[in-house]
């Protein structure tokens, strides 16, 4: 893949390529035709590389879903030419649902189908299934589930949050025995489970944490800028990150790039600190316990 790598990149596009697909992305703007003759331009040096090795690019297989205000992705959907063909509403990347407003709601909703069905299936098995071994299968089946790239779910809606919400609930009701009756927050504490919410918070910073200590790709490092005053501020060499600006409100401050910053300046100065891993893991997981529960 390193020859369409060198193509992409002499058209400033960024580029992820795996062993049976190839994703480029880049930024377009439907007042700025250099950035839409980028697009076929690009797609012009591919097919004649392959052309020229003997490949064939399969252009009915080939997805392209935009992001942004409606009024933008119109105006760009009819510059595009040919490529307006192959706009879809949705795409999936490695296992997530993304669609064009991302609100995630496909992707929620096979979640919460999935988690549910497996909780039947699991439900049928709890009698003779020890304590212990039921936890870890429903951490194996629900929760793998549940987290499975949910920083990117960072900033949904309160409606689709208490939906995966309602999931982790039944899961939390099936290990202990209790009916709907009993109130849900005493037993997701008693199990030391964290709400769907501070789980999603606690993803975030862990890549923030694992960034900082070298841990992360190069390409979320560079999301990340230490906070630098103007002048010398006792808040200096205290791990703080700046906060970009973002011009949209609703989904620009859900970028990781704004989000992160966010979340980790609003931690206690001892777990931004922290020294391995494993620490900040136990610091973090104890601090959000506290605020959720006590």
């Amino acid at each position: 893949m390193l020859p369409l790598g060198e193509i992409f990149k002499c058209h400033n596009i960024s580029f992820h390529c795996y062993a049976d697909d190839t994703q480029i992305h880049l930024p377009l703007r439907p007042d700025d035709p250099r950035s839409l003759a980028a697009v076929s331009d690009c797609l012009n040096d591919v097919s004649r590389w392959m052309a020229q090795n003997f490949l064939q690019l399969n252009s009915s297989k080939s997805e392209v879903i935009l992001f942004g205000p409606p009024n933008s992705t119109i105006a760009i959907k009819n510059s595009l030419g040919p490529l307006s063909s192959n706009i879809t509403p949705t795409a999936r990347n490695l296992g997530v649902i993304f669609d064009s407003d991302l609100s995630f709601q496909l992707h929620i909703n096979k979640v919460i189908q999935s988690c549910f069905l497996q909780l039947r299936t699991i439900s049928k098995i709890k009698p003779i299934v020890p304590h212990h071994n039921l936890e870890t299968i429903i951490h194996s089946f629900i929760f793998s589930r549940l987290d499975y790239c949910n920083s990117l779910l960072s900033g949904i809606s309160q409606k689709s949050l208490s939906r995966l919400q309602l999931v982790q609930n039944a899961a939390a009701r099936l290990l202990t025995g209790f009916s709907r009756h009993h109130h849900i927050t005493p037993i997701l504490a008693s199990l030391h489970w964290l709400p769907v919410c501070f789980r999603i918070d606690f993803k975030i910073l862990l890549i923030t944490f694992k960034a900082r200590m070298g841990l992360a790709p190069s390409y979320i490092q560079e999301m990340l800028v230490d906070y630098e005053p103007a002048r010398s501020l006792r808040s200096s060499g205290r791990g703080l990150l700046a906060v970009p600006k973002s011009r949209l409100k609703s989904k620009g401050d859900r970028a990781f790039s704004i989000r992160a910053p966010q979340l980790w300046n609003g931690l206690p100065e001892e777990i931004r600190l922290a020294e391995s891993v494993t620490s900040f893991k136990s610091l973090l997981k104890t601090h959000f316990y506290r605020i959720a529960f006590m």
